[in-house]
């Protein structure tokens, strides 16, 4: 049987009830100790699919932004338009060239310093 988790739960989740002497809480031991690594797995393999599709973050910041500065009052036909624009991909592509040459501009200005 797994050890009793320690109260610290993985960086950036939830805490969960362990229970007190004689309460297992929702999760016996055994089962919160698989919980939590299967957080942790899925965590490190959701970073590693973003990390490999900026594109996503690009979708994400984009209509995040206009949604802020918009501020419409029906944010689901909002999204709708915005995810449904004939220019998206145009527009995503742009977005990926100016953040590929903002990283190469640190790359050289880390060189220099």
């Amino acid at each position: 049987m797994a050890t009793k988790p320690s109260h610290n739960h993985p960086e950036g989740m939830e805490p969960y009830d362990l229970g007190g002497p004689g309460d297992l809480g929702a999760l016996s031991n055994e089962q919160q100790e698989k919980l939590n690594q299967f957080k942790i797995k899925s965590r490190i393999e959701n970073e590693k699919y973003l990390r490999s599709h900026p594109e996503v973050d690009c979708l994400l910041t984009g209509f995040l932004s206009n949604v802020l500065m918009k501020r419409p009052d029906n944010i689901r036909d909002f999204a709708a338009e915005h995810f449904t624009d004939p220019n998206l991909p145009d527009k995503i592509l742009k977005q990926l060239e100016e953040r590929q040459a903002k990283m190469k501009q640190n790359k050289v200005l880390q060189k220099t310093t």
